[in-house]
């Protein structure tokens, strides 16, 4: 990776910490839910003590870093620990701002809907970061640790069994008296599971991409003429590979062809009227290295 793209992506993740910080103080703290993991903790903790999630969050993450550091990647670690002493820094500062009129108190009526709107934040700065090989901290970093540590464990089942024990806290956590009697709801609970299913599922679409391309496979006879229209008509390329059919033990070329999205129809047009040639197509969300275009 250059200097100037590791530059670039140390500044997106503290980009990512404010908006995360932002995204607590305007819809998570005001309506008396705890998101995922361990900033699910603090916030619950900040509920009942007062404790700010910004120092809590300080407390917890800059250890766990100084692990990851040692125990899991490096670089991983220290974008990490960047989003996290920003984070805890932006929250800190936002909570001496008076934002009352940008904070959406949902009260008893319509709570789903900032759980929602944090859910789809949330998600959405925990698939960036993981691209850019960094996490927002708390259970990201304990998940990390222990897959790698233990490569049979499955790291959705780690994040999945510590936002679980968080869901549960929060069932007694947000419990309120009512004439010196305790009631609970779990309505905190449901919000929490919620919140995580909308943060994991969009966090786990920008981390895997979506289809960008298809990849073409074509066993053929007529390689010299494929290859031709392919790079004449399509603007592609392909890669030539010799093959052998496992039946006939005849010799063929198997050409491997990348296309966009919206050439799939012409270039299945164009294969059609190749006689002994079989096609499989496979979408491809993403590609890696240096391509020369075709002129």
């Amino acid at each position: 990776m250059s200097k100037k793209s590791n530059v670039f992506n140390y500044i997106k993740v503290t980009l990512l910490a404010f908006v995360l910080a932002l995204s607590y103080i305007l819809f998570i703290v005001p309506n008396n839910f705890a998101p995922a993991g361990l900033n699910g903790i603090a916030t619950m903790v900040q509920y009942k003590l007062g404790f700010s999630i910004g120092y809590f969050s300080l407390i917890i993450n800059v250890p766990l870093c100084i692990l990851a550091y040692f125990y899991v990647n490096k670089d991983f670690a220290l974008k990490t620990l960047v989003f996290s002493l920003a984070y805890s820094l932006f929250y800190l500062i936002l909570q001496q701002i008076n934002l009352s009129s940008f904070i959406y108190d949902a009260g008893n009526v319509d709570t789903l809907f900032p759980c929602l709107v944090a859910g789809l934040i949330s998600g959405f700065i925990y698939g960036i970061c993981f691209r850019a090989n960094a996490s927002t901290g708390g259970s990201d970093i304990i998940s990390k640790y222990v897959s790698k540590r233990k490569p049979n464990l499955n790291y959705f089942w780690i994040t999945f069994t510590i936002n679980a024990v968080v869901a549960l806290i929060s069932f007694f956590v947000y419990g309120t008296e009512v004439n010196g009697v305790m009631t609970y709801s779990y309505k905190p609970v449901c919000l929490c599971v919620i919140y995580c299913f909308i943060a994991s599922f969009v966090g786990n679409y920008i981390l895997k991409g979506y289809v960008l391309a298809y990849r073409f496979i074509i066993v053929t006879e007529h390689a010299d003429e494929i290859e031709k229209e392919i790079i004449e008509k399509l603007k592609h390329t392909a890669t030539r590979v010799k093959a052998q059919g496992s039946y006939t033990h005849k010799d063929k070329d198997m050409l491997i062809c990348i296309v966009n999205k919206h050439q799939i129809v012409d270039c299945k047009l164009m294969l059609k009227k190749y006689d002994k040639t079989f096609i499989t197509v496979d979408p491809i969300s993403e590609t890696i290295g240096n391509f020369k275009k075709i002129k």
